[in-house]
């Protein structure tokens, strides 16, 4: 992490981070993360969703189409390299709400048919039940290798609606007991905006899913992630090189070494591969447009990638 410079003021440090991808603002030789295999790979539907979140990282709701669908032609493309030249074992779908895409059902069936873990991120809510026929389907056909993470900001309803708005909590807690009493392989994503240590978390949701008979273990942190805030606004250290060693953390155990993501720009006619889930919409990450193109090393030149993933120990995958 970058030292101080007590001559320069801080606010002008902060506003100076994050911009050159070798060096950190006090010249300090920024960490990278190679990538060591491509363990899961993400496909970003579109972010459209039937929510406005007021801290959605990705900014997702009714209108916003800055990344568009993908089609089932798309995801197959991508997931024909995937099997010739990648060790995978999960493929991950997120949005926007991945369940507003007309093709979503096709390009779940396409990866398990494959024979990988399929994890999808969802808010539960109407565009899930309105497929809940095909989910079942597919339920039947792949077992537990059909996983639904459940965005559940909190235990709390108000708390929960703080984000996600009004009128936002009954139905996703009755798409997630719907998918608990047909014993879907289920998850929730949590997050630390109350201000609540990870035991009083834990406590907290452990007493819903008792009470509605949803059979989560809220100790394990695969089946109940709760995920640290992420604001772009707020200062945060740079990385260098030696925080690894200061801060006991492996460059492998970032998501970027074992992930990757594929985009569709709004405008564009070629998908584009992105390091990871966190970072749609930044030029500088941009990798090209296939999986071979997405092989360089990442520049840790994102708030995100300290906030959330060195410092927060964040992770999107199942496992």
């Amino acid at each position: 992490m970058n030292s101080a410079v007590p001559e320069k003021d801080p606010a002008i440090l902060a506003e100076a981070k994050f911009r050159n991808p070798l060096r950190t603002v006090d010249n300090q030789t920024r960490a990278s993360v190679e990538l060591n295999n491509i363990e899961t790979l993400w496909f970003n539907t579109g972010t459209l969703c039937n929510l406005t979140c007021d801290n959605c990282y990705i900014e997702s709701s009714p209108t916003n189409d800055r990344l568009s669908y993908l089609s089932a032609g798309e995801v197959d493309t991508m997931l024909d390299e995937l099997q010739a030249d990648w060790q995978a074992r999960e493929i991950g779908f997120t949005g926007g709400e991945p369940f507003m895409n007309p093709d979503i059902l096709a390009m779940l069936e396409s990866a398990l048919n494959r024979g990988y873990h399929v994890l999808v991120l969802t808010n539960a809510m109407r565009p899930m039940m309105k497929l809940a026929d095909g989910l079942l389907a597919l339920r039947e056909a792949h077992g537990d290798r059909l996983c639904l993470r459940v965005s559940m900001d909190h235990y709390a309803a108000d708390l929960h609606e703080l984000e996600r708005g009004p009128h936002s909590w009954e139905p996703m807690l009755k798409g997630l007991r719907w998918l608990a009493h047909n014993k879907f392989n289920i998850n929730v994503a949590g997050r630390t905006l109350s201000g609540e240590d990870d035991r009083a978390l834990r406590h907290g949701y452990s007493r819903l899913f008792d009470s509605h008979d949803i059979p989560i273990d809220v100790l394990d942190h695969g089946a109940l992630v709760l995920f640290p805030e992420m604001d772009e606004a707020l200062d945060v250290p740079e990385i260098t090189t030696a925080c690894w060693d200061i801060l006991d953390v492996s460059p492998n155990a970032m998501m970027c070494a074992s992930s990757r993501m594929v985009v569709k720009h709004k405008g564009d006619t070629d998908l584009t591969v992105m390091p990871c889930t966190l970072l749609p919409y930044d030029e500088r990450f941009r990798m090209g447009s296939t999986l071979a193109a997405g092989k360089d090393p990442v520049p840790l030149n994102h708030p995100h990638c300290a906030r959330f993933c060195v410092l927060g120990g964040g992770s999107c995958s199942a496992g």
